[in-house]
């Protein structure tokens, strides 16, 4: 599965302008897809827009995605599989320009060697962030040199397994006496869910399925 294909697929969509241009207005999607019964708690918490980056390696025939393992010292999600992103601050022109921003602060990605190419929908999450995932085709050559007050990890996985199907899976857990439903997809030794999955299955159902 290659890059080449992934922007094939993505321009013939935004063909004529239409909604996967980079302005981004297909309908939102996020955890209360699996969750319907929390829209409304949703609806009430104060939400702040995000952007996290896609990364996409061109590397031939297998393309991968360039993932990071948050450092355990966070207070918010640490150790858990993301992409490189964060809150889209007031400088930032764009949720582009912020994805790259936070991509070079935290696992030094330079800008030069990424191209964005297009968004997928905003996904909401349950704790009040509108993310913003841009897509983006990295070309070879990169030094990565993950940012230890962020990340602990900086790693690849090949694109064809975070597209297939067999590799998504539904599990549920109770949190604050609520069940919530949310997408796995175990790759080795790491643990890939939440809201970095749910951004991958919609890569997945908008492209691939």
């Amino acid at each position: 599965m290659t890059a080449a294909d992934l922007r094939a697929r993505i321009m013939a969509r935004r063909g004529g302008g239409g909604e996967e241009s980079l302005a981004g207005t297909a309908p939102e999607f996020g955890d209360h897809r699996l969750n319907p019964d929390l829209v409304a708690e949703m609806a009430k918490s104060h939400s702040r827009e995000a952007a996290v980056l896609v990364p996409v390696v061109d590397r031939g025939e297998e393309a991968t995605v360039i993932l990071t393992t948050r450092t355990l010292s966070l207070r918010k999600h640490s150790g858990q599989v993301a992409f490189p992103g964060g809150a889209v601050d007031d400088t930032d022109a764009s949720p582009e320009a912020a994805a790259m921003r936070e991509a070079f602060e935290e696992i030094a990605l330079r800008p030069s060697h990424v191209e964005p190419i297009g968004r997928l929908p905003r996904y909401l999450t349950m704790t009040g962030f509108r993310i913003t995932p841009i897509v983006a085709i990295v070309t070879p050559g990169f030094e990565l040199r993950p940012n230890p007050a962020e990340v602990e990890d900086v790693f690849e996985v090949p694109l064809g397994f975070l597209m297939d199907a067999a590799n998504h899976r539904q599990e549920s857990r109770t949190v604050e006496g609520l069940i919530r439903h949310y997408y796995t997809m175990p790759f080795g030794e790491h643990f890939i869910w939440g809201v970095t999955a749910g951004i991958l299955r919609t890569l997945y159902e908008r492209y691939y399925a």
